[in-house]
């Protein structure tokens, strides 16, 4: 798998875009050891004006370089921390309903419909404002609004699994249907959900600096997203302040992306084989 992922050059990039990400939110402290609030010189100078200040500084005269820097640890964490979430919540449910059928995967499946109803921008901005708007509220709602694809992934998943013959071998010989669930059937339907989760963090990264671009993020936390609404009244005179944190989502999201489907190659080489061959003939 690893020599099939590291063949995909547009995956390579994304691990070296995120692992620059990563670098620079674990060294932002050693890097800005003020922090991103401080006033540190006057407000709107330009990139590269005064030294030191690479990236200028924004309304207040606090360092962008220090914002983005910070901002990067708060995306990471919350994009991070709601996969997790999602994924604890939507796995065991998928693979219940998946694998015992019945009315457990008909309550199961109408529950999830209840969540889908209603689109998750709208849903997760109602969490945030039903409750103090912190980063534990807002990656809790992020983790409520995205789990539901992952209930329906797991539940197709374990439908496919549980019909094969080394699940029949394992019922004659003996197992529990617990047993067989968590030791045969689970492990089979890692790939697919490595690969959605990878996905669901550029998700949410977005998700967060949606909100925060509203208003609805934590006050205290300096986010990707703020900094662009801060910023969005003065875009014309000082294009630098929404422009830095724009490309960085970009970058992150784009670099989870890539890892997403160089993890979607590396588990389906089949897949990939199919797609060169159809890319060949368009050729």
């Amino acid at each position: 798998m690893w020599k099939r992922f590291s063949s995909n050059m547009g995956a390579m990039v994304g691990v070296v875009l995120l692992l620059a990400v990563i670098v620079v939110a674990l060294t932002a402290p050693l890097l800005f050891p003020n922090g991103p609030w401080q006033m540190v010189q006057r407000p709107f100078l330009a990139p590269m004006a005064v030294d030191g200040l690479p990236l200028g500084t924004d309304t207040l005269g606090r360092n962008v370089a220090a914002q983005l820097a910070y901002g990067a640890r708060v995306s990471l964490l919350v994009g991070l921390v709601s996969t997790l979430v999602a994924l604890l919540i939507g796995v065991p449910l998928g693979a219940l309903a998946g694998f015992y059928g019945s009315w457990v995967d008909e309550g199961a499946m109408r529950f999830t419909e209840f969540f889908q109803t209603i689109p998750n921008f709208a849903l997760a901005i109602v969490l945030v404002a039903i409750f103090e708007p912190s980063l534990a509220s807002i990656t809790i709602a992020i983790a409520i609004v995205s789990w539901p694809p992952v209930a329906r992934l797991v539940r197709a998943e374990v439908m496919s699994v549980r019909k094969r013959e080394f699940v029949d071998a394992a019922r004659l010989a003996g197992l529990t249907r617990p047993r067989i669930l968590l030791t045969q059937v689970l492990p089979n339907t890692v790939s697919p959900i490595i690969v959605m989760a990878s996905l669901m963090v550029a998700t949410a990264i977005l998700l967060e600096s949606s909100l925060s671009f509203l208003g609805l993020g934590d006050p205290n936390a300096m986010s990707w997203g703020y900094m662009i609404g801060a910023a969005r009244t003065v875009i014309r005179t000082s294009w630098w302040l929404s422009f830095f944190p724009g490309i960085a989502i970009v970058i992150t999201v784009l670099a989870l992306n890539l890892i997403g489907e160089g993890l979607n190659d590396a588990f389906n080489p089949h897949l990939s084989r199919r797609r060169a061959r159809a890319g060949k003939e368009k050729a």
